[in-house]
């Protein structure tokens, strides 16, 4: 018998999430089948996680989060049967991005606001600027994409500066302020700290 009430459940085909110990996944967040999350992972509220549609072969191919990604609150992940989405090290999504499979987003990637992308690959410590829509491309290392931007072939990525040190750290500030959360929220959840909440 499956618990639809609860936030962490299995696909149809009875894959259940793989989450490490150290995550903390909001109870407002939804997780369901084949999704690996891996330590120190923050999924903030009414995030969903998705991978329960099955390919041809009958089998449904994982969402796979890395160490350390921040997974701000309303981002969306999902992929079409027979694909799959993996998320390195240190992302960072920041509220409402879409992330729709086959996609990979490689280490220290930063996606602002509102981003989309969809059957891509974003190279490591790519910075994506709010409201950028993300199609059929790879988009190389370093690359700074502007606010706004909609990328549909090979043809409309090759125009983008490199990331500066602005922007690398302002995404670590982002990565600590989240990791610092992650910890008070797993806290609270060991009861730890209850003394100084405010009735």
């Amino acid at each position: 018998m499956v618990d639809f009430c609860s936030n962490i459940r299995p696909n149809t085909v009875g894959d259940r999430p793989q989450i490490h110990p150290s995550a903390y996944i909001d109870p407002a967040a939804v997780i369901v089948g084949n999704v690996h999350i891996a330590q120190n992972v923050f999924v903030g509220p009414t995030a969903v996680i998705r991978a329960d549609e099955p390919g041809p072969d009958g089998k449904v191919w994982p969402v796979t989060i890395n160490a350390e990604t921040n997974i701000h609150d309303g981002v969306n992940i999902h992929a079409s049967g027979g694909s799959s989405v993996e998320i390195g090290s240190r992302v960072t999504l920041a509220h409402g991005v879409i992330i729709h499979g086959p996609c990979t987003i490689e280490d220290e990637c930063f996606l602002a606001l509102r981003v989309t992308v969809y059957n891509a690959v974003l190279k490591k410590e790519t910075w994506v600027g709010l409201g950028t829509m993300i199609m059929h491309v790879t988009i190389p290392s370093y690359t700074m994409i502007p606010a706004g931007t909609i990328i549909r072939s090979k043809s409309d990525a090759i125009y983008f500066r490199t990331v500066n040190k602005k922007e690398s750290r302002y995404h670590q500030a982002s990565l600590n302020a989240t990791n610092n959360l992650r910890e008070g929220y797993l806290a609270l959840a060991r009861g730890e700290n209850l003394k100084d909440l405010k009735e």
